[in-house]
């Protein structure tokens, strides 16, 4: 009888021992990394270059929400919303800040920690501003991509000038509160005079300030528009080329998002492929390199679009010059 109590208790241990064993295991997993997220625009603007960020991890074998999880904030165009937009994320104590979206962002996050890395996106020269302390030799807790907003103006204008040839006028519409964008509007305003023809520079943050500027216009002929590289005004794409497509005004922008909603033309960087770089950079760091170890990638994929329904509509006839020089036309 005795034996058989002894047999019994036997059993009972190994099998709670047994039925523990996954519980054991489970507890001895790492938790999952979780990035932040952080972006100065919207993500209804963003959506189609933060798939490419996935894709840019899936490369590295993350995937959100199976080996890694995402926290996303979004500051909806208001740069003074990103201190606190972060603060939050570095509370949460992610891993890793993507801070996506531009200048602003990558100051903001420079400005916020100097301990969690940091994989910025931005157009503006990172050594300039003292984000990073040469492009091969970051060091620090911040890297990431560079594409070149500020450059894209001169380039940008003679586009601007094969699709409206007839313009007399040049508008260029900046977001003030952007380093990138005012560099675009000094070296567009620079370039135009030099052409012998008049410049207008317009600023806006907001949707009201984006209404104004183009009331700023009204009754007058012969402009044509530079749209500035600035997530805000991104943000804002669909305004924009609503209210250009109202005064009758040929506009060039910076995102290809908006020649797919009826904008006229893009000339810019493809941010989808820049997107993607930081997504790897995210990867690597999360699989242990150190931002310090990695230097700043350059974007070099550029990108020109023209939708052929937004030219007919303002009535312009596009020479076979131009139409050439597109990587991509909108039917």
């Amino acid at each position: 009888m005795a034996n058989h109590i002894r047999r019994r208790e036997f059993i009972f241990t190994l099998g709670g021992a047994a039925a523990a064993l996954p519980l054991a295991a489970h507890a001895q997993q790492p938790a999952m990394p979780v990035i932040g997220f952080v972006n100065s625009g919207t993500p209804e603007a963003f959506a189609h270059v933060v798939a490419a960020y996935r894709e840019g991890l899936r490369e590295l074998g993350y995937v959100e929400g199976v080996n890694v999880a995402i926290e996303y904030r979004w500051a909806h165009g208001d740069y003074d919303h990103l201190p606190r937009l972060l603060a939050d994320l570095i509370q949460r104590q992610v891993a890793v800040i993507a801070s996506t979206g531009g200048t602003r962002t990558a100051l903001a996050a420079k400005a916020a920690t100097s301990t969690i890395p940091v994989v910025f996106e931005m157009g503006a020269d990172p050594v300039d501003l003292g984000i990073v302390r040469s492009l091969n030799r970051p060091e620090g807790n911040v890297t990431g991509i560079r594409f070149f907003s500020g450059a894209t103006g001169t380039k940008k204008l003679e586009l601007l000038r094969e699709l409206a040839p007839a313009a007399s006028t040049i508008v260029h519409l900046a977001n003030p509160a952007n380093p990138s964008s005012r560099l675009e509007q000094e070296d567009v305003t620079a370039t135009v005079r030099s052409l012998g023809k008049e410049v207008i520079g317009l600023r806006a943050t907001n949707a009201e300030e984006i209404d104004r500027a183009f009331v700023s216009l009204s009754g007058k002929q012969g402009h044509a528009m530079i749209v500035g590289n600035d997530p805000a005004l991104f943000s804002l794409g669909h305004q924009i080329v609503v209210l250009a497509a109202h005064h009758k005004i040929p506009a060039i922008y910076g995102l290809r998002e908006s020649v797919n909603i009826g904008g006229l033309a893009c000339y810019g960087n493809d941010l989808s492929d820049a997107f993607r770089q930081a997504g790897v950079y995210t990867g690597r760091i999360l699989k242990g390199e150190k931002p310090a170890d990695l230097p700043v990638a350059q974007a070099t994929k550029f990108e020109f679009v023209i939708n052929l329904k937004a030219a007919k509509a303002l009535g312009l006839e596009l020479s076979p010059k131009v139409l050439a020089l597109a990587d991509s036309v909108i039917e």
